[in-house]
């Protein structure tokens, strides 16, 4: 770790601001090169303790870098994370402002919901199975704070992982009624196909995405209680979107989820 603490809440006030301003910051690693992953959780907790100081909670993760794509683009080999805001989840059909957010693109994911805790180090991709209430339709749209998305993995992670807003699905579905790994999934702009893609573009399969996250979040002495929302990771490369389109995710045995930029 490079950053001292009081840096570290310096780039995450910096963050938080360009988040509520829709003003974005440059690059961090720009200014400092050697910032590490370390740092950049360190920074992502700050943006954190701003929105609960703000009233928000915690309502659940999302994963993100996920696919090996979107690893190699930016030179990583395994997911990231951050926690999901209560503020940050809206529901089946939402009208999003365009002008709530910087340079808005949208993810089709597998969500799942927690009935049992799960924590330790050695968490399995049996043991999320297990967990698990129920799999959801969502949708992500995903934001940066850094101008023109020009970001190192330090900075998404600081970041808050990119992360702008959730939509979930209305319906949910028992694990045991899915194969979570060939879970198919048709992504359309105002009804025209624009992305297809299967459940096992979460690292080979969305319950071992969500066994990682445990297993990463118990050093930082972490873990996700029942109830927890955990987006599992994108389907398929993110969409660039622009006011008055429409965009549906149908899933197999899910049923769809729809968001309205406006």
């Amino acid at each position: 770790m490079t950053l001292t603490s009081e840096r570290a809440d310096e780039l995450a006030a910096a963050l938080y601001e360009a988040r509520r301003t829709r003003v974005p910051v440059p690059p961090l690693t720009d200014g400092d090169p050697t910032l590490t992953l370390e740092d950049a959780y360190l920074v992502q907790q700050g943006v954190v303790r701003r929105y609960l100081d703000d009233g928000d909670r915690v309502v659940g993760y999302k994963l993100g870098l996920t696919s090996k794509p979107m690893q190699q683009m930016l030179g990583v080999d395994s997911p990231d994370f951050a926690p999901v805001m209560a503020s940050h989840v809206l529901d089946d059909g939402a009208a999003v402002p365009l002008t709530d957010f910087i340079a808005p693109k949208l993810e089709a994911e597998i969500a799942l919901v927690l009935g049992a805790d799960l924590s330790g180090p050695d968490c399995t991709p049996l043991d999320v199975q297990r967990a698990v209430e129920g799999v959801v339709a969502s949708i992500e749209l995903v934001d940066s704070r850094v101008a023109d998305w020009r970001i190192k993995l330090v900075d998404t992670v600081s970041d808050m992982a990119s992360s702008g807003a959730i939509v979930i699905g209305g319906g949910s579905t028992p694990v045991a009624d899915v194969d979570l790994r060939t879970l198919g999934m048709v992504f359309t702009r105002d009804g025209e196909v624009i992305a297809t893609g299967a459940g096992a573009a979460a690292l080979g399969n969305p319950a071992a995405a969500v066994a990682w996250l445990v297993r990463t979040l118990h050093p930082f002495g972490a873990s996700l209680p029942a109830g927890s929302i955990v987006m599992t990771g994108a389907l398929h490369a993110a969409v660039p979107v622009a006011a008055r389109e429409t965009y549906r995710a149908e899933f197999d045995r899910l049923g769809s989820v729809s968001v309205r930029i406006v």
